[in-house]
């Protein structure tokens, strides 16, 4: 039985996720705004949030932020269209999918089925790996210590960015079309390729000296992307 948090302060919203969470056999915890979330992360142990960017005393932003100052679980934010520029930084600062209000429950219910697959089955087979430190010119990512650094300053990506950037290190000049991108980092088939392009614009901007003229992760326009061969 896994837990999720739905914070949304729109009462009908909420209550609305909360039954068809519910009816797929999850435990599910409420709250109006970011602060009443916080606090019920730290009495309990959640494996998944769903996040409304916009609500009165915190909004979805800052709760993320503040959350992955010490956990890792999945975060999927809620947005209206008029939002477009807060999902933007909502991915950059940590969340790992967003979906479009309005939505429909079974759209829902796959992004948090295919968020909680992914993160369950990376926390299992993380112990198992073996100790690998992968180099690209002055871009050095170790898998066992969650690091990234760039010419020996650290570089913090979110634990997506992270594995979007090792994948691509570990295959230097190969490239990966989106859906590719999406199948291996998310462990299933790709139902939502945009943020690929979100994460990889997000990757640049913390690791290029000048994001665009990059030296490391290329477009490969009408094909994807690659992290270029150093030399």
């Amino acid at each position: 039985m896994y837990n999720i948090l739905v914070v949304e302060d729109d009462k009908e919203i909420r209550d609305g996720i909360e039954i068809f969470l519910k009816s797929q056999n999850y435990n599910v915890y409420k709250a109006e705004d970011g602060l009443k979330g916080l606090e019920i992360i730290k009495d309990t142990e959640i494996h998944l949030a769903i996040v409304d960017i916009m609500m009165p005393r915190m909004d979805g932003i800052t709760m993320t932020m503040r959350l992955r100052e010490a956990y890792d679980f999945p975060v999927i934010m809620l947005s209206a269209k008029s939002e477009e520029t807060d999902k933007v930084i909502g991915l950059n600062i940590g969340a790992d999918d967003y979906v479009t209000k309005p939505f429909t429950p079974l759209e829902l219910m796959a992004r948090v089925n295919s968020q909680l697959r992914r993160y369950m089955k990376f926390g299992v087979n993380a112990a198992a790996e073996k100790s690998r430190r992968y180099v690209a010119g002055g871009l050095e990512l170790d898998e066992d210590t969650v690091e990234v650094t760039v010419d020996g300053a650290p570089v913090k990506l979110t634990p997506i960015e992270f594995k979007i950037l090792a994948l691509l290190i570990k295959n230097p000049g190969r490239v990966f079309s989106a859906e590719e991108i999406y199948e291996k980092v998310w462990n299933e088939r790709a139902v939502n390729t945009d943020t690929i392009m979100v994460h990889v614009r997000n990757i640049r901007e913390k690791i290029e000296i000048n994001p665009k003229e990059p030296k490391y992760v290329k477009v490969v326009w009408g094909v994807g992307y690659k992290l270029e061969k150093q030399k």
